[in-house]
Protein backbone atom coordinates (compact mmCIF):
# COMPACT_ATOMS: atom_id res chain seq x y z
CA UNK A 1 0.00 0.00 0.00
CA UNK A 2 2.76 2.45 0.93
CA UNK A 3 4.68 1.62 -2.23
CA UNK A 4 1.70 2.41 -4.43
CA UNK A 5 1.06 5.61 -2.48
CA UNK A 6 4.64 6.78 -2.83
CA UNK A 7 4.70 6.02 -6.55
CA UNK A 8 1.43 7.95 -7.01
CA UNK A 9 2.82 10.93 -5.15
CA UNK A 10 5.96 10.92 -7.24
CA UNK A 11 3.98 10.78 -10.48
CA UNK A 12 1.69 13.61 -9.42
CA UNK A 13 4.48 15.84 -8.26
CA UNK A 14 6.41 15.34 -11.50
CA UNK A 15 3.43 16.48 -13.61
CA UNK A 16 3.57 20.20 -14.48
CA UNK A 17 -0.20 20.50 -14.85
CA UNK A 18 -0.75 19.23 -11.33
CA UNK A 19 1.34 22.02 -9.79
CA UNK A 20 -0.84 24.87 -11.12
CA UNK A 21 -3.76 25.55 -8.77
CA UNK A 22 -6.55 28.10 -8.91
CA UNK A 23 -6.49 30.80 -6.26
CA UNK A 24 -10.07 29.91 -5.26
CA UNK A 25 -8.82 26.45 -4.25
CA UNK A 26 -6.09 27.70 -1.90
CA UNK A 27 -7.74 30.83 -0.48
CA UNK A 28 -11.17 32.12 0.49
CA UNK A 29 -12.68 35.52 1.23
CA UNK A 30 -12.48 36.33 4.92
CA UNK A 31 -15.87 36.19 6.64
CA UNK A 32 -17.57 34.16 3.89
CA UNK A 33 -18.05 30.87 5.68
CA UNK A 34 -20.59 28.35 6.83
CA UNK A 35 -22.27 28.48 10.22
CA UNK A 36 -23.05 25.39 12.26
CA UNK A 37 -26.53 24.70 13.57
CA UNK A 38 -27.70 22.23 16.20
CA UNK A 39 -31.02 21.13 17.65
CA UNK A 40 -32.68 18.45 19.76
CA UNK A 41 -35.66 16.51 18.47
CA UNK A 42 -37.62 13.28 18.35
CA UNK A 43 -37.77 10.64 15.63
CA UNK A 44 -41.05 8.68 15.53
CA UNK A 45 -42.39 5.80 13.47
CA UNK A 46 -39.62 3.31 14.28
CA UNK A 47 -40.39 -0.40 14.14
CA UNK A 48 -39.58 -1.20 17.75
CA UNK A 49 -35.98 -0.02 17.38
CA UNK A 50 -36.30 3.24 19.34
CA UNK A 51 -35.17 4.21 22.83
CA UNK A 52 -36.12 2.22 25.88
CA UNK A 53 -37.97 4.84 27.89
CA UNK A 54 -37.01 3.21 31.17
CA UNK A 55 -33.30 3.66 30.34
CA UNK A 56 -33.55 6.95 28.38
CA UNK A 57 -35.45 9.23 30.72
CA UNK A 58 -34.84 12.32 28.59
CA UNK A 59 -36.71 10.63 25.73
CA UNK A 60 -39.70 9.99 27.97
CA UNK A 61 -39.67 13.57 29.27
CA UNK A 62 -39.46 14.97 25.75
CA UNK A 63 -42.33 12.76 24.59
CA UNK A 64 -44.48 13.83 27.53
CA UNK A 65 -43.73 17.52 26.94
CA UNK A 66 -44.57 17.23 23.25
CA UNK A 67 -47.88 15.48 23.94
CA UNK A 68 -48.74 18.08 26.60
CA UNK A 69 -48.31 20.88 24.07
CA UNK A 70 -50.72 19.00 21.79
CA UNK A 71 -53.33 18.68 24.52
CA UNK A 72 -52.66 15.05 25.47
CA UNK A 73 -52.08 14.51 29.19
CA UNK A 74 -49.78 11.53 29.79
CA UNK A 75 -48.01 12.70 32.94
CA UNK A 76 -49.37 9.85 35.05
CA UNK A 77 -49.23 7.25 32.27
CA UNK A 78 -46.63 4.52 32.15
CA UNK A 79 -45.19 4.95 28.66
CA UNK A 80 -43.45 1.90 27.23
CA UNK A 81 -43.27 2.61 23.51
CA UNK A 82 -40.18 1.63 21.49
CA UNK A 83 -41.10 3.63 18.39
CA UNK A 84 -39.55 6.95 19.51
CA UNK A 85 -35.90 8.00 19.68
CA UNK A 86 -34.26 11.18 20.97
CA UNK A 87 -31.81 12.60 18.43
CA UNK A 88 -29.42 15.48 17.87
CA UNK A 89 -29.90 17.31 14.59
CA UNK A 90 -26.95 19.16 13.02
CA UNK A 91 -26.56 21.16 9.83
CA UNK A 92 -24.24 23.63 8.12
CA UNK A 93 -25.77 26.96 7.14
CA UNK A 94 -24.11 28.07 3.86
CA UNK A 95 -23.16 31.72 3.38
CA UNK A 96 -25.64 34.03 1.63
CA UNK A 97 -28.47 31.51 1.94
CA UNK A 98 -31.86 33.19 1.89
CA UNK A 99 -35.04 32.70 3.85
CA UNK A 100 -37.09 29.84 2.45
CA UNK A 101 -34.10 27.88 1.11
CA UNK A 102 -33.53 24.30 2.17
CA UNK A 103 -30.39 22.56 3.46
CA UNK A 104 -29.49 18.99 4.40
CA UNK A 105 -29.44 17.88 8.03
CA UNK A 106 -27.79 15.01 9.89
CA UNK A 107 -29.69 13.07 12.54
CA UNK A 108 -27.89 11.02 15.21
CA UNK A 109 -29.35 9.00 18.06
CA UNK A 110 -28.75 9.95 21.70
CA UNK A 111 -30.28 7.03 23.57
CA UNK A 112 -30.17 3.26 23.23
CA UNK A 113 -32.07 3.07 19.96
CA UNK A 114 -30.77 0.33 17.66
CA UNK A 115 -31.86 1.85 14.35
CA UNK A 116 -33.43 5.02 12.95
CA UNK A 117 -34.46 3.33 9.71
CA UNK A 118 -38.00 4.20 8.68
CA UNK A 119 -38.33 7.03 11.21
CA UNK A 120 -39.57 10.58 10.73
CA UNK A 121 -38.06 13.59 12.45
CA UNK A 122 -40.61 15.87 14.06
CA UNK A 123 -40.37 19.66 13.77
CA UNK A 124 -37.03 20.63 15.33
CA UNK A 125 -35.62 24.13 15.78
CA UNK A 126 -31.95 24.52 14.79
CA UNK A 127 -29.99 27.15 16.67
CA UNK A 128 -26.70 28.86 15.97
CA UNK A 129 -23.91 29.70 18.37
CA UNK A 130 -25.72 32.90 19.37
CA UNK A 131 -28.81 30.99 20.51
CA UNK A 132 -31.01 32.28 17.68
CA UNK A 133 -33.13 29.90 15.59
CA UNK A 134 -32.02 29.97 11.97
CA UNK A 135 -33.80 26.91 10.57
CA UNK A 136 -36.39 24.25 11.35
CA UNK A 137 -36.00 20.62 10.32
CA UNK A 138 -38.54 17.87 9.67
CA UNK A 139 -38.86 14.87 7.40
CA UNK A 140 -38.13 11.19 6.81
CA UNK A 141 -34.69 10.01 7.90
CA UNK A 142 -32.60 8.20 5.27
CA UNK A 143 -30.40 5.55 6.89
CA UNK A 144 -27.88 3.54 4.87
CA UNK A 145 -26.79 1.10 7.57
CA UNK A 146 -28.80 -1.67 9.16
CA UNK A 147 -28.65 -3.95 12.17
CA UNK A 148 -30.31 -7.36 12.53
CA UNK A 149 -30.15 -9.39 15.71
CA UNK A 150 -31.24 -12.88 16.58
CA UNK A 151 -30.82 -15.14 19.58
CA UNK A 152 -27.37 -16.34 18.61
CA UNK A 153 -26.05 -13.91 16.02
CA UNK A 154 -26.01 -10.19 15.17
CA UNK A 155 -25.44 -8.72 11.70
CA UNK A 156 -24.51 -5.05 11.38
CA UNK A 157 -23.62 -3.04 8.30
CA UNK A 158 -22.72 0.64 8.52
CA UNK A 159 -24.23 2.85 11.22
CA UNK A 160 -27.95 2.42 11.69
CA UNK A 161 -28.25 5.05 14.44
CA UNK A 162 -27.31 7.99 12.18
CA UNK A 163 -28.94 9.27 9.02
CA UNK A 164 -29.59 12.29 6.84
CA UNK A 165 -32.60 14.23 5.62
CA UNK A 166 -31.90 15.72 2.19
CA UNK A 167 -33.33 19.26 2.04
CA UNK A 168 -34.78 18.56 5.46
CA UNK A 169 -34.33 22.01 7.00
CA UNK A 170 -36.09 25.22 6.01
CA UNK A 171 -34.16 28.47 6.53
CA UNK A 172 -36.05 30.94 8.75
CA UNK A 173 -33.38 33.58 9.37
CA UNK A 174 -30.52 34.95 7.24
CA UNK A 175 -26.99 35.58 8.43
CA UNK A 176 -25.86 39.11 7.46
CA UNK A 177 -22.83 39.34 5.14
CA UNK A 178 -22.90 43.01 4.27
CA UNK A 179 -19.11 43.47 4.40
CA UNK A 180 -18.66 41.50 1.15
CA UNK A 181 -19.57 44.66 -0.78
CA UNK A 182 -16.89 46.72 0.95
CA UNK A 183 -14.11 48.26 -1.09
CA UNK A 184 -11.47 46.32 0.85
CA UNK A 185 -11.55 42.54 1.18
CA UNK A 186 -9.17 39.96 2.58
CA UNK A 187 -8.21 36.60 1.10
CA UNK A 188 -7.33 33.99 3.73
CA UNK A 189 -5.04 31.12 2.77
CA UNK A 190 -6.25 27.65 3.68
CA UNK A 191 -2.64 26.52 4.18
CA UNK A 192 -0.78 29.61 5.45
CA UNK A 193 2.62 30.15 3.86
CA UNK A 194 4.72 33.25 3.19
CA UNK A 195 5.73 32.24 -0.33
CA UNK A 196 2.20 31.23 -1.33
CA UNK A 197 0.89 34.59 -0.10
CA UNK A 198 3.42 36.46 -2.25
CA UNK A 199 2.66 34.24 -5.26
CA UNK A 200 -1.05 35.05 -4.94
CA UNK A 201 -0.24 38.75 -4.63
CA UNK A 202 1.99 38.74 -7.71
CA UNK A 203 -0.54 36.82 -9.82
CA UNK A 204 -3.40 39.14 -8.85
CA UNK A 205 -1.36 42.31 -9.40
CA UNK A 206 -0.14 41.08 -12.78
CA UNK A 207 -3.75 40.49 -13.85
CA UNK A 208 -5.15 43.69 -12.34
CA UNK A 209 -2.42 45.79 -13.95
CA UNK A 210 -3.60 44.61 -17.36
CA UNK A 211 -7.33 44.54 -16.52
CA UNK A 212 -7.79 47.65 -14.36
CA UNK A 213 -4.51 49.51 -14.80
CA UNK A 214 -3.61 49.36 -11.09
CA UNK A 215 -2.31 46.98 -8.42
CA UNK A 216 -5.06 45.76 -6.11
CA UNK A 217 -3.35 43.18 -3.86
CA UNK A 218 -0.85 43.43 -1.02
CA UNK A 219 0.23 40.67 1.39
CA UNK A 220 -0.60 41.44 5.01
CA UNK A 221 1.02 38.35 6.53
CA UNK A 222 1.63 34.69 5.73
CA UNK A 223 -2.08 33.96 6.12
CA UNK A 224 -3.91 36.81 4.35
CA UNK A 225 -3.79 39.04 1.28
CA UNK A 226 -5.61 42.39 1.25
CA UNK A 227 -7.60 43.29 -1.89
CA UNK A 228 -8.80 46.76 -2.93
CA UNK A 229 -11.78 46.37 -5.21
CA UNK A 230 -11.97 48.81 -8.13
CA UNK A 231 -15.11 50.93 -8.12
CA UNK A 232 -15.95 49.91 -11.69
CA UNK A 233 -16.65 46.23 -10.85
CA UNK A 234 -18.87 44.40 -8.39
CA UNK A 235 -17.57 42.15 -5.64
CA UNK A 236 -18.96 38.94 -7.15
CA UNK A 237 -17.37 39.42 -10.56
CA UNK A 238 -14.16 40.72 -8.98
CA UNK A 239 -13.71 37.61 -6.82
CA UNK A 240 -14.73 35.32 -9.70
CA UNK A 241 -12.06 36.77 -12.00
CA UNK A 242 -9.31 36.56 -9.40
CA UNK A 243 -10.31 33.06 -8.30
CA UNK A 244 -9.57 31.57 -11.71
CA UNK A 245 -5.97 32.81 -11.72
CA UNK A 246 -3.50 29.95 -11.34
CA UNK A 247 -0.40 29.73 -9.18
CA UNK A 248 1.97 27.04 -7.99
CA UNK A 249 1.51 27.04 -4.20
CA UNK A 250 4.53 26.28 -2.07
CA UNK A 251 4.16 23.30 0.22
CA UNK A 252 6.08 22.73 3.47
CA UNK A 253 8.50 19.85 3.82
CA UNK A 254 6.32 17.58 5.92
CA UNK A 255 5.73 13.87 6.44
CA UNK A 256 2.46 12.77 8.04
CA UNK A 257 2.38 9.33 9.65
CA UNK A 258 -0.74 7.59 10.97
CA UNK A 259 0.41 4.69 13.12
CA UNK A 260 -3.10 3.26 13.55
CA UNK A 261 -3.71 2.71 9.84
CA UNK A 262 -0.12 2.53 8.61
CA UNK A 263 -0.59 5.51 6.29
CA UNK A 264 2.48 7.52 5.27
CA UNK A 265 2.13 10.75 3.26
CA UNK A 266 5.34 12.45 2.10
CA UNK A 267 5.32 16.05 0.88
CA UNK A 268 6.96 17.19 -2.32
CA UNK A 269 9.81 19.17 -0.74
CA UNK A 270 10.94 16.48 1.71
CA UNK A 271 14.66 15.76 1.57
CA UNK A 272 16.79 13.19 3.34
CA UNK A 273 20.51 13.53 3.77
CA UNK A 274 22.46 10.48 2.64
CA UNK A 275 22.24 7.79 5.32
CA UNK A 276 22.83 4.06 5.57
CA UNK A 277 19.82 2.08 6.79
CA UNK A 278 19.35 -1.49 7.93
CA UNK A 279 16.09 -2.76 9.31
CA UNK A 280 15.63 -6.31 10.53
CA UNK A 281 12.82 -8.07 12.34
CA UNK A 282 13.14 -10.51 15.20
CA UNK A 283 10.27 -13.02 15.15
CA UNK A 284 9.56 -15.15 18.23
CA UNK A 285 7.04 -17.94 17.78
CA UNK A 286 5.59 -19.65 20.88
CA UNK A 287 3.52 -22.79 20.28
CA UNK A 288 1.63 -24.64 22.98
CA UNK A 289 1.34 -28.42 22.34
CA UNK A 290 -0.20 -29.99 25.46
CA UNK A 291 -0.16 -33.78 25.67
CA UNK A 292 -2.60 -36.05 27.46
CA UNK A 293 -1.07 -38.71 29.74
CA UNK A 294 -3.28 -41.79 30.17
CA UNK A 295 -2.80 -44.19 33.11
CA UNK A 296 -2.31 -47.93 32.63
CA UNK A 297 -5.47 -50.06 32.31
CA UNK A 298 -7.03 -51.22 35.62
CA UNK A 299 -4.73 -48.90 37.58
CA UNK A 300 -5.66 -46.21 40.09
CA UNK A 301 -3.94 -43.48 38.05
CA UNK A 302 -5.59 -40.33 36.69
CA UNK A 303 -5.62 -38.77 33.26
CA UNK A 304 -3.57 -35.56 33.28
CA UNK A 305 -2.61 -32.95 30.69
CA UNK A 306 1.13 -32.40 30.43
CA UNK A 307 2.10 -28.95 29.07
CA UNK A 308 4.53 -28.83 26.12
CA UNK A 309 5.83 -25.49 24.85
CA UNK A 310 7.95 -24.92 21.73
CA UNK A 311 9.76 -21.58 21.30
CA UNK A 312 11.39 -20.62 18.00
CA UNK A 313 13.24 -17.35 17.36
CA UNK A 314 14.11 -16.12 13.87
CA UNK A 315 15.87 -12.90 12.94
CA UNK A 316 15.67 -11.64 9.39
CA UNK A 317 18.98 -10.53 7.90
CA UNK A 318 18.69 -7.33 5.92
CA UNK A 319 21.72 -5.73 4.23
CA UNK A 320 22.57 -2.05 4.59
CA UNK A 321 20.87 0.28 2.13
CA UNK A 322 21.97 3.79 1.30
CA UNK A 323 19.09 6.26 0.96
CA UNK A 324 19.55 9.89 0.03
CA UNK A 325 17.03 12.06 -1.73
CA UNK A 326 17.45 15.51 -3.23
CA UNK A 327 13.80 15.38 -4.34
CA UNK A 328 10.68 13.31 -3.73
CA UNK A 329 11.21 11.03 -6.71
CA UNK A 330 14.67 9.98 -5.53
CA UNK A 331 13.42 9.39 -2.00
CA UNK A 332 10.49 7.28 -3.20
CA UNK A 333 12.77 5.21 -5.41
CA UNK A 334 15.12 4.52 -2.51
CA UNK A 335 12.34 3.44 -0.15
CA UNK A 336 10.73 1.26 -2.84
CA UNK A 337 13.97 -0.61 -3.49
CA UNK A 338 14.08 -1.67 0.15
CA UNK A 339 10.64 -3.34 -0.12
CA UNK A 340 9.40 -2.05 3.22
CA UNK A 341 6.07 -2.59 4.94
CA UNK A 342 4.08 0.40 6.27
CA UNK A 343 5.19 -0.19 9.86
CA UNK A 344 8.79 -0.47 8.70
CA UNK A 345 8.60 2.83 6.80
CA UNK A 346 7.20 4.55 9.89
CA UNK A 347 9.96 3.17 12.13
CA UNK A 348 12.69 4.13 9.65
CA UNK A 349 11.37 7.68 9.19
CA UNK A 350 11.28 8.21 12.94
CA UNK A 351 14.85 6.91 13.26
CA UNK A 352 16.05 9.14 10.40
CA UNK A 353 14.44 12.14 12.07
CA UNK A 354 16.18 11.32 15.34
CA UNK A 355 19.51 11.03 13.50
CA UNK A 356 19.02 14.53 12.08
CA UNK A 357 19.04 13.39 8.45
CA UNK A 358 15.37 14.14 7.74
CA UNK A 359 15.08 17.73 6.52
CA UNK A 360 11.35 17.95 7.09
CA UNK A 361 8.69 18.09 9.77
CA UNK A 362 7.54 14.67 10.94
CA UNK A 363 3.92 14.63 12.14
CA UNK A 364 2.87 11.43 13.92
CA UNK A 365 -0.87 11.00 14.44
Amino acid sequence: MVRLLLILLAALCSSPSFALTRIKDVAAVQGVRENQLIGYGLVVGLQGTGDTLRNSQFTEQSLQSMLDRMGVNVRDANLRTRNVAAVMVTANLPPFVGTGSRIDVTVTSMGDATSLKGGTLLLTALQGGDGEVYAVAQGAVAVSGFSAQGQAETLTSGVATAGRIPNGALIEREVPHGHIEASTMVLELKNPDYKTATLITDAINSYSQRRYGSRVASPRDFRSVVLKRPASIGSTRFIAELGDLRIEPDTPARIVVDQKTGTVVIGKNVQISTVAITHGNLTIRITEMPQVSQPEPFSDGQTVVVPRTAINAEEERVPLAIVGGSDLQTLVKGLNQMGLKPTDVIAILQAIKTAGALQAELVVQ
